[in-house]
């Protein structure tokens, strides 16, 4: 959290650290003219401090080391990422050049997303997932299920190996610099040393670039959900890599409702789903499933 600390004005993070259970923090919310808001272990809290034009521009260009014109590409993309792999989404004035977007100008909302690392969280699951090599594994989940942690510890435990499984090569394809959080090109989150990371590169194109450049045993990317991730996916299955990543839905249903993912879905290129709830807590596994739909594990609620 020092990072954090470090690009928000002082009147902000001392309202944020009056909050009782801000130890828990999972998102803060800045909106100029409106109430700060602050989502800490899964509930949303409006503080009693409205954040002053002042303040968005002191964190903006906090953000920016004081140079916009350095971070034109993240403004364009809608967001940064900071040292530590927190990210922090932006919103305002929306500048367009021949139907694209060149730039957000007058940013008057910032989400800053607390990145957590929960190392040893994807070891339960290797019974399930690997069998002599890693099975093509879907992760689905609604937003802040966990999805993203689950996946970055994956790619740990993968790149790193364990005592009866060798390390792998591994590669991330991070469209949004939040798998690796890489800052200047370093993953800022703990890795295994067999892994390459592809930071804020489209997810199709990525794939096919590392599998022609880095030969990786595994490729790893974040919410797929394009027809032209589909096909990133299946040109990568054919090519022998094993692919894992996540998709936004409660459940396999949803995924199967989805009719861009049409293809990777009726061809059963996915050979184990893992569905993730918020309760007790974000990245409980409620259940796993094989490419038939079969149950293979699901969590029991025990009442008391």
């Amino acid at each position: 959290m020092e990072a954090v600390w470090g690009i928000l004005p002082k009147t902000i993070a001392m309202a944020v650290q009056q909050l009782p259970s801000w130890h828990g923090i999972e998102e803060i919310r800045i909106r100029v003219s409106r109430p700060l808001e602050v989502i800490a272990n899964g509930t949303a809290h409006l503080l009693p401090y409205e954040a002053t034009k002042e303040d968005g521009v002191q964190l903006l260009n906090k953000l920016s080391h004081y140079s916009i014109y350095a971070v034109e590409e993240e403004l364009k993309r809608g967001f940064m990422t900071i040292e530590g792999g927190h990210r922090v989404g932006l919103a305002g004035k929306v500048i367009t050049e021949s139907g694209k977007v060149k730039a957000i100008r007058d940013v008057a909302s910032f989400n800053i997303r607390i990145a957590k690392e929960q190392v040893g969280i994807a070891t339960p699951l290797i019974p399930y997932v690997y069998d002599g090599r890693w099975r093509h594994t879907m992760i689905i989940g609604s937003p802040q299920t966990g999805k993203t942690t689950l996946l970055r510890d994956a790619a740990r435990l993968i790149s790193s190996g364990t005592e009866r499984i060798p390390a792998q090569k591994v590669a991330i394809v991070d469209e949004r610099s939040e798998i690796a959080g890489c800052v200047k090109g370093i993953p800022q989150f703990s890795f295994g040393p067999r892994l390459d990371v592809l930071d804020a590169c489209p997810k199709a194109e990525g794939m096919m670039m590392m599998i022609r450049s880095m030969s990786p045993d595994v490729i790893i990317v974040d919410e797929i959900g394009r027809e032209e991730d589909s096909e990133a996916v299946l040109e990568a299955a054919n090519a022998g890599v094993s692919v894992w990543t996540t998709v936004h839905g409660r459940n396999i249903k949803d995924v199967w409702q989805r009719p861009t993912l049409g293809p990777v879905m009726e061809q059963k290129v996915f050979e184990r789903f893992i569905e993730l709830t918020s309760i007790p807590h974000p990245g409980a596994v409620q259940r796993i499933l094989d490419a038939s739909g079969a149950v293979l594990y699901e969590r029991t609620v025990v009442n008391r």
